[in-house]
């Protein structure tokens, strides 16, 4: 019997961290008239969490469907700049292709097909990957989704917590090096919040798989994240570990609710917010 191979090689404890993906000066538009990215730089660390704030319409969600190279299917494109993962050019590589190299979306919402059993939304997952030794597979994810294991039926009638769990579940099955999620925790309680996050921060650490994370949470997303990047009008207007974007007043009032605010005139024109322009 053939052993399976393990979901992500993990990657050494001490090892310097290093891009694994970067954007350059990334513009997309929309429709051949709508600049939704404009001059988009950023990085993600290798084995690292790596979270991308910013309010609704931001343009975080395009970002990841740049990398992932699904503009198309809204009518858009990057027009300029370029995504290197590994140090080569993916710009113009098909979305499959993508896949077989490594990159995986979470996409919002879980994208789970509903009309499908669990097994067989997990065995989607590695579809890119014909030799592989899928009820194996599927077992090690049942070991990090021990809840999955004991539902049975359509995945339509999962729990959100565990349609979220069941779309993770199957980017493991094509043994991501790196990981898009966006929006995770959409639409949970928070005691599932707190649970899926548990859960991202767990295949960082065992499995080594570097995470790029669109979040809506910004007090959770930076809990877990190494590096952070805060987004605003599609372009990154500042960045920081974890632990210092928790600490900048900006970020507290803006996004973690927290923070002195002098005036509500000085909120309401967001002239705070222009500091960091």
């Amino acid at each position: 019997m053939t052993v399976a191979e393990p979901l992500s090689a993990p990657q050494p404890a001490t090892a310097p961290a290093e891009d694994i993906l970067s954007l350059n000066n990334v513009e997309v538009i929309f429709n051949d008239v709508i600049l939704v990215l404009r001059g988009m730089s950023m990085a993600a660390r290798r084995g690292q969490i790596t979270a991308l704030l910013g309010a609704n319409g931001a343009g975080k969600s395009t970002t990841l469907k740049a990398i992932a190279g699904l503009l198309h299917t809204e009518d858009g494109a990057i027009t300029r700049g370029s995504v290197s993962y590994e140090g080569e050019d993916i710009t113009r590589m098909s979305p499959d292709q993508k896949v077989c190299n490594g990159i995986f979306l979470v996409m919002e919402g879980r994208g789970i097909v509903q009309d499908m059993t669990i097994t067989e939304n997990l065995r989607l997952g590695a579809f890119t990957r014909p030799k592989a030794n899928i009820r194996e597979e599927i077992e090690q994810v049942y070991e990090f989704f021990p809840r999955l294991r004991e539902r049975s039926g359509l995945a339509g009638y999962l729990s959100g917590g565990e349609q979220q769990m069941l779309a993770i579940g199957r980017a493991l099955m094509a043994k991501p090096k790196l990981i898009l999620m966006d929006e995770p925790s959409m639409g949970l309680s928070p005691l599932l919040v707190k649970e899926v996050f548990g859960i991202i921060r767990r295949l960082n650490r065992e499995l080594g798989i570097s995470i790029l994370l669109v979040e809506q949470n910004a007090n959770m997303a930076l809990k877990a994240a190494d590096y952070g990047y805060i987004m605003e009008n599609g372009k990154i207007v500042l960045d920081g570990t974890g632990a210092e974007l928790a600490d900048n007043e900006d970020v507290k009032e803006f996004y973690l609710g927290g923070g002195e605010r002098r005036s509500f005139k000085n909120v309401k024109s967001f002239r705070r917010r222009k500091r960091w322009l």
